[in-house]
């Protein structure tokens, strides 16, 4: 039994077979409609969300599995005091794999060393968030057909973007990676990430403030919305949340094959006017998501195909 709290803990090979799962379930939808027959996956949502929770429920309904759980944790025992710890416990007594989401960093991994079952890290905080990692990846490999030799540009909230984060653990792992990072002071990529990821496998990586500077040298855009939630000033937030919005102006010096991706939700960071633009790929990232924790979740309950 193993949990899946950072995207560090899957290998290269075993993303790159997650990957290929994943584009056979694409190929072939109908062999994996009754594979989980039986089994019963577990959304405990402590923070809102729309896709990450949905794209779970929807990835064990097609493998044929049940779903049950909460969204709020207002209609959890956390609100009467219950620990993460002992939601674990009683958890896996009714379900054979978790899918967490907590605002508190480490909350995941404090279930997934209580519970007796799988937990899979569905964003806990500013840290870490996996699955939206395997979502970008599948995304880029059938984009680019590739992950080495690519420029990647970071835009916007680059300091509390867990998905940034991970996808910078992730993408490190490969060669010819250069990362362009796009911020205002405030909201820079935070040293650690530097010093543990970047530094030590030298990574090539530059820090700008001009999204119209950098976007001639990107093959990926990775655009990101300012995180109200993560603020403790509402003034700050103010001040920074229109800092960057894509727009088509600012697309006309990018290359023709550019992939732009969004963990979304946006809030008006990309104008709508480029969503029908054919380097838009952040709606197609979601479906990808839906893919990869259909994979994800496979992989976990050891299901055999």
């Amino acid at each position: 039994m193993r949990s899946v709290i950072d995207i560090m803990d899957l290998s290269v090979e075993e993303i790159d077979g997650l990957l290929s799962t994943a584009e056979d379930i694409i190929a072939n939808p109908k062999k994996y409609a009754k594979v989980c027959e039986g089994k019963k996956l577990a959304t405990l949502f402590f923070e809102p969300s729309t896709r990450t929770r949905l794209s779970f429920e929807a990835a064990m309904y097609e493998l044929g599995g049940n779903v049950i759980g909460f969204s709020d944790a207002n209609s959890s025992s956390s609100s009467k005091g219950e620990s993460v710890a002992d939601t674990a416990r009683v958890i896996s007594c009714y379900a054979d794999i978790i899918a967490m989401r907590h605002p508190k960093e480490g909350a995941p991994f404090v279930a997934s060393l209580n519970a007796s079952i799988p937990v899979i890290n569905a964003g806990d905080g500013g840290h870490n968030h996996p699955t939206q990692t395997l979502a970008d990846l599948l995304t880029i490999k059938r984009e680019k057909g590739r992950f080495d030799n690519l420029t990647v540009g970071l835009c916007g909230d680059l300091k509390f973007g867990r998905t940034v984060h991970s996808l910078i653990n992730a993408l490190s792992r490969y060669s010819g990676i250069k990362f362009v990072m796009i911020s205002p002071d405030e909201l820079r990529i935070p040293d650690y990430v530097k010093q543990n990821v970047l530094i030590p496998n030298g990574i090539e990586f530059s820090e700008e403030k001009s999204l119209e500077e950098a976007m001639p040298k990107l093959d990926i855009l990775y655009m990101t919305r300012v995180q109200k939630e993560r603020f403790f000033n509402e003034a700050d937030y103010i001040r920074l949340k229109d800092t960057y919005i894509l727009t088509p102006e600012k697309l006309e010096n990018a290359k023709e094959d550019l992939c732009i991706l969004h963990p979304l939700p946006r809030v008006n960071e990309i104008s709508v006017a480029v969503d029908n633009d054919k380097r838009a790929c952040y709606f197609k990232q979601v479906l990808n998501g839906k893919y990869m924790r259909m994979a994800l979740i496979l992989k976990l309950l050891e299901v055999e195909i």
